[in-house]
Order: structure tokens, then sequence, then C-alpha cells
């Protein structure tokens, strides 16, 4: 019971002398390190508060213009075209200070002032120069002398050692493109889609809606974009994600995964220990603002970090119209779920974190904590993957006080959340296709109660040492949990490691206290509504039909070389596959990003386009010449990255659309076109997982540690979900899903088409799958 001892400061008795006060210096020193830690915090953001609000220039750069201008002074220069003369004259009228202290306030408040404006006229400069986005359309491989100078120009203006979010300040707002030209791209979109009197019945009402209502709602979009930091990214949260009452499970989580190959330790415990541990170093980066901002362009043109701000300390909330994000400044803990309980697990010990030795320690005492799970505890997550609605009112009803509102609070206050799974997962080469498969389902829902899918992610570690995220997709895009992640399986396999015994290295830690239960009082009413949510997600869960597979024949090595974009590669690939497999196109969306501009986060990239319809039909027609598909080929790809670049600089057409929907609500007006366009289902939804941090990751030296990517349930219910991630040179996995309940779609048998469509392709080039050649 010591650590039940120390969990109080002090304890008391009352005798016939009096009080008997006993202080445990243990807990106190506790207290006292935990206030030091918590200033210590509070410290670091004031500094880096005051370096990213001045930047592009920095704090010492104020004592050198204001020496400067002290320094003229003194060679009786005036530098302020007499500005110093006037500031002396009104403190003249104080009376308070004598000739020289007037000089040098005067001095140092007009440096100052210089100091201000220059920073603004640098800040100013680099957002306009940062306006500028021609470099993208430039052709690959090829910079003109105006692209050079104007990359010089954003260098000099960008200052030194940026901090993470040191340029958010110099990002241009996102453009709201004329209605004329979103209209003349979305018809062009659904060109190849529709029959000619459906196409010329859209065309009507496009036309309409340009000259009539558009014009009025764009007045109304140009204002929001003019007072707000980006016309669309409150919008597209609180309406696409908050708002929407269907289940997170599936619909809107997604998932990352573990390497493809190789597992540095079959102990669950040991690998749960330095996971978190990795994550709370990438936490405190965070909170240091010592990660690097992404810059694109031989690190010239950088990137909005706006979404780092709600990785950590973040919980969705449910409501019944809508939810909310809840995020805090610091969390101190980490729940963790294990056979059907959770445990409070504290993250510091004698003012630090805990070492990674020391969190396996912990997690080890609740794997083997013999205690069973209290009554309605074991179901109880399944709420998070349930309706929105049952879940929000039984959270009001029985959640709002006692041990269950202090239980929920330390689910929803945690750092994050841990889940310590009784399955084994992971990629086994005798079995590929199933095990990659399963692992797949159980990142994506598990067992329906196994993870918190509220939290802004879920950590979530196998039996047999595999790992891998569940992440929520309000707070931020895949992306951001992406950089994340690789920055986790570098630290956890190169840096940190493991003993040869395969635990962490280090020492185990007595003194720390034991995990602590949380406490439930769940009634039986409450207890119906878990197994109603419960019975919910199961249906869901269980049509769900997916399917990874790495693809070896060639990766993005081979396909650069064929002089085009390894994306447009693989898109032009689904489209193929697609249409072998359903004998028709859809409407397809990849997603791209608007994080150019300030607080940016996605836009779509119709990839099915007149020229890729155009490549399709030739490949599947047996009288097209090789050079005919090859020109096609061309064509379609330019097309593409003509599309995806678009998109990234403001010239997308379903945000705009999207918005313009929002306000046409908002006006409570009608407008038959905009209704059309939303309700259009999206049969393929793709997206591309980017490896940002290549250099975390020497896969000439470790060629096993390659990473398997992350993937995403179907948007439409006949449709199929497409998740890929291009690894290294010459792999790249795919993630396909697609529901059992659609007799349209079968996840294997479009994988099978896409791996067929990849090498017909490549076919074209001279390169022989069969034979795994050189292409001519």
């Amino acid at each position: 019971m010591a650590e039940a001892h120390q969990a109080v400061a002090f304890q008391f008795t009352v005798t016939p002398d009096g009080i008997d006060l006993q202080l445990s210096h243990e807990a106190l020193k506790q207290i006292y390190l935990s206030g030091l830690h918590s200033w210590k915090k509070k410290f670091i953001r004031f500094k880096n508060g005051l370096i990213t609000g001045v930047y592009p220039a920095s704090p010492s750069s104020w004592l050198i213009v204001v020496v400067g201008v002290m320094s003229t002074m003194y060679a009786k220069i005036d530098p302020s075209l007499g500005i110093i003369a006037k500031i002396n004259r009104t403190l003249d009228t104080t009376g308070y200070m004598s000739s020289p202290t007037k000089n040098i306030v005067s001095g140092i408040l007009f440096g100052t002032g210089l100091w201000v404006a220059l920073i603004v006229t640098m800040r100013y400069s680099l957002k306009m120069l940062l306006s500028y986005h021609g470099w993208m359309f430039a052709e690959h491989g090829k910079m003109s002398r105006a692209t050079m100078i104007w990359m010089c120009m954003v260098k000099i203006f960008s200052g030194r050692k940026p901090m993470l979010y040191s340029f958010q300040t110099s990002l241009p707002r996102l453009p709201v493109p004329a209605v004329k030209d979103t209209v003349s791209r979305y018809l062009e979109s659904v060109r190849p889609l529709m029959k000619e009197e459906e196409f010329k019945r859209m065309t009507a009402l496009a036309q309409d809606f340009a000259v009539s209502l558009g014009p009025r709602l764009q007045w109304y979009l140009k204002l929001k974009s003019w007072w707000a930091t980006n016309y669309v990214s409150d919008w597209w949260e609180e309406y696409v994600y908050l708002r929407g009452r269907g289940p997170l499970m599936v619909n809107s989580n997604y998932y990352a995964m573990d390497f493809l190959y190789i597992t540095p330790t079959h102990i669950q415990a040991a690998r749960a220990g330095n996971g978190i541990h990795a994550i709370l170093l990438y936490r405190r980066q965070l909170d240091r603002e010592e990660i690097k901002p992404i810059l694109l362009l031989g690190s010239t043109v950088p990137l909005c970090s706006a979404q780092w701000e709600r990785m950590f300390n973040t919980s969705r909330i449910p409501g019944e119209e809508t939810d909310t994000i809840q995020h805090l400044r610091d969390s101190k803990h980490i729940v963790v779920f294990h056979k059907g309980r959770y445990f409070k697990v504290w993250l510091y010990h004698d003012g630090r974190l805990l070492k990674p030795r020391e969190i396996e320690q912990q997690m080890q005492r609740i794997l083997d904590d013999p205690s069973e799970p209290q009554a309605g505890e074991a179901k109880l997550a399944a709420l998070t993957a349930g309706e929105r609605v049952p879940w929000a009112k039984c959270r009001q009803a029985y959640f709002g006080r006692g041990k269950n509102k202090q239980s929920l609070d330390a689910v929803e206050k945690a750092a994050f959340f841990v889940t310590l799974d009784e399955t084994e997962q992971g990629y086994r080469r005798e079995d590929p296709d199933t095990s990659l498969d399963s692992y797949a389902k159980s990142l994506l829902h598990g067992g329906c109660t196994d993870r918190w899918f509220d939290k802004s992610f879920t950590f979530i570690v196998f039996k047999n040492g595999k790992m891998g995220m569940n992440a929520e997709h309000s707070w931020a895009d895949a992306p951001i949990v992406g950089h994340l992640w690789e920055y986790v399986m570098s630290t956890d396999c190169f840096q940190l490691g493991y003993a040869e015994d395969g635990h962490c290295k280090g020492d185990t830690n007595p003194n720390i206290p034991y995990p602590t239960r949380l406490q439930w009082d769940i009634p039986e009413e409450c207890q119906e509504v878990i197994e109603t949510s419960l019975n919910t997600a199961n249906i869901l869960a269980s049509d769900v039909d997916f399917h990874s597979f790495p693809f070896h024949t060639f990766g993005k090595g081979l396909i650069k070389k064929c002089r085009t974009s390894p994306d447009a590669f693989v898109q032009l690939a689904l489209q193929l596959a697609h249409y072998k497999d359903m004998g028709k196109f859809c409407l397809t969306y990849e997603a791209s990003m608007t994080r150019l501009f300030r607080e940016g986060r996605t836009e779509t990239v119709r990839s099915c386009s007149i020229e890729s319809c155009n490549f399709v039909l030739a490949m599947v027609d047996p009288t097209q010449t090789v050079k005919q598909k090859l020109r096609l080929f061309k064509l379609a790809s330019e097309k593409h990255q003509h599309l995806y670049r678009l998109a990234m600089t403001g010239s997308g057409i379903d945000r705009h659309l999207f918005c313009l929907y929002v306000v046409s609500k908002y006006l409570a007006v009608d407008s038959p076109f905009l209704k059309e366009v939303l309700s259009e289902p999206w049969r393929l939804s793709t997206s591309q997982t980017p490896q940002q941090q290549a250099e975390l990751f020497d896969l000439e030296k470790y060629p096993e540690c390659v990473s398997s990517g992350g993937g995403f349930g179907p948007v439409a219910d006949d449709g199929y979900g497409v998740s890929y991630i291009l690894v290294g040179e010459n792999l790249i996995n795919f993630h396909i899903s697609s529901k059992f309940s659609s007799p349209e779609t079968d996840s294997h048998r479009f994988g099978k088409h896409l791996k067929q469509a990849m090498s017909d392709i490549m076919a074209l080039f001279g390169f022989s799958s069969n034979s795994r050649k050189e292409f001519h």
C-alpha cells in the first residue's frame, strides 16, 4: 500500500493534546516537482510565443536596431527625419526626465518602432511572395530564371531557424475562385460520366446558377474570406465532421500500420513502453515548437502547421445536434484499456518523463492485473463506435456527476488513449492476404469496444508486439498523424531500441505508483444503450470488406523513369482497374492539400477526367496501338497533374461549391444545382499517404524497415476506398475497402484488377512484370 500512502500529502489525527499533523515528504516532493514542470512549460510557451511573434526577425535584432539608432544619434546624425525630436518634445511635457534620459528614451522608442515596422514589412513581403504559385505549373525538372529569383527572395525574407509556427502569419489566405471558373471546371469533370441528355440538363442548371444565384452567394463568401483566416476550414470541420450523426468508426476514423516485415520485439509491454515514450518525446518537441515546419521546393515554400495544435490532450465530445472538440493545454496522464478495464497511468515521476523501461513496467502491471471489469465497463467504448445522438444523451444522463464523470474526464482529458489488444496481428509471409486484411480491420474497428474512437488518436499494441494507430478525423488530416507515426516508428526502432532479451533498455523503478483502475457505476438503462450502440457498430464492422497488400513488382523509381508523376500513374491505374471491375466510370475523389494557405486542409482532385477515360478505353481496345495508348497516357497524366496543382493552389471545385451551398442554407434559398452536386456519391475515394521524413528511414541500410501505410473505410455503400503509400523506390502498399453488403463490389477482385492495371500500363513502356527486366 506504499503507493496509496504516497498519493496524499498529509494525514492527521485528533488527540487530547491537539491535532497531530503527519506530512508525507515524498508526496510534497512530487507536488513541488509537478509545479516546477508546469512553470517550465509556461516559460517555454512564453519564449516560443515571443520568437514566433516577431518572426521573420528575431528578438536579438531589436537590440541591433536600437543600438544602431543610438549610435547615429551620438554621431549627431538624425536617422528618424525629425521623429526622434518630436518624441523628445512630447516627453518634455512630462517634466520628469533629464535631457540625456529623454534622448535615450526617444532613441529606444524610435528604434523599437522602426524594428516593428521592419517586421511588418518583411512579413507582408513574404506573404506576397508566397502568394505566387507559378512554380507549381512549370515543367518538371525545369526552373525559369524568374522562379529562381523568386526562390532567393523567399529565402531572404524567411528568416533563420524557423520554428513550427513561425510562418503562420506570413502564409497567404485561401483565394475564392470565380463562380464561372468553378462551374466550368465542374462541367468538364462530369462530362465523361453523364449521357448527352443528362449533361445538357446539368449544363443548363449550372449556367443558370452562374449568372443568377451564384454571384449573390459569392458576395457573402468573399466577405467571409476577407474577415476569416480561411473561408473553408471552419465550415468544413463543423458540417462535414462535427455535425455528422453517424458512427465515427469506419465512416470517419482512419488507421496507420506498423512496419510491414519486422517487429523489433514480440513483448507487448516492451513495445508499448518504447512506443508511448516515443509519442511523448514527439509531444515534448511539439510543446517546444521544435518540430521543423514542412517546406516544399528545396526547403523554400512552407506549409501551414495549424493542424498540429490539437494533436494531443484532445477529445471529440458528442452532442445531440453537433459535436465539439475539447482540447487542453497539457495532460499528465494516459488511459490504457485492457481486457475490458480502464487504467489511468501517470506519465511523470520525480518531475521527469517516465523512461521506456518504466512505462513497460506500468504496462506489464496492467497486463498482470487479475481484476474483472465492472458492470458495463467492458463494452463502454462501444458508445463511441455507434450513432452520435444516443451517445450524447447517454453521456448527459449518466456521466455528468460522481465517479462516472471523474472516470470519463480521465479518458477525455488524457494525452491520448492506449489499447493493449488481446489479439495477434501483422503481416505473415505464409499467409500474406488474410494476415494483412485482418490487421487492417483490427486497426479500423477492432472489436468495437476496445478503441476510444472520440480521442484524437488511439495507440494500439497487439499481443505479439505489433502496433498501430486509429485516428479521429475532425481535428486534423492524415499527413499530420503520419508525421507523428513516422517519428514514432523510427525512434522506437533506431534510437530507443531494445535489450537482447526484448525488453526496453534501462531499469525498472519500484517506487513508481501502480496504474489506477477507473471506477464506473453504469446503470442498467445505460448498459442497454451500450448494447444498442454495440449492435450498430458490429453490423457496420462486419460489413467492411478489406484487402491490404504490398505491390512489389515495381515502385516509384521505375515510374519516374517513365517521365511521369508516380501519383498520376497510380491514379490512372485505379481508373483502369475500376473500369475493368465495374465496366463503367465513376466520380472519383483524390484528397489533395491546401496547406500552402493559412489553416488550409484539403481539396478534391476529380481524377476521372475526359483524358483519363480516353486512355482507359484505349487500354481495353485491342485495335489501339501501343504508340496511341502512350500518347493518351501522357495526355491523361499531364491533365491529372494540372488538376492536382489547381487543387493545391486554391482553384479546386468542391470546397468552393460546398461553401456556396452553406451560404445558401444560411440565406434559406434553394439551389437545384448545388443540391444535385453535393448529393453525387464518390464511388471511388482515394488518397496517397505521403512519406514526409524519408531521412528517418535508411532503406538502403535497412531495406526491411518499410512502412505499411494506412487506410480508411469506403465512402459510398457501393463504392471503394483506396489508400496507397509509395515506399522507397521499389514498393507500393495498397489498402482497399468496400462493403460485403454491396453486390457490385469486392475488394479482393478490385485488388487483382489493380495489380494487373499497374503491370499493363508499365508494359506500354517495354517493362515485363514477369521477367522483371528494366524497360527499354
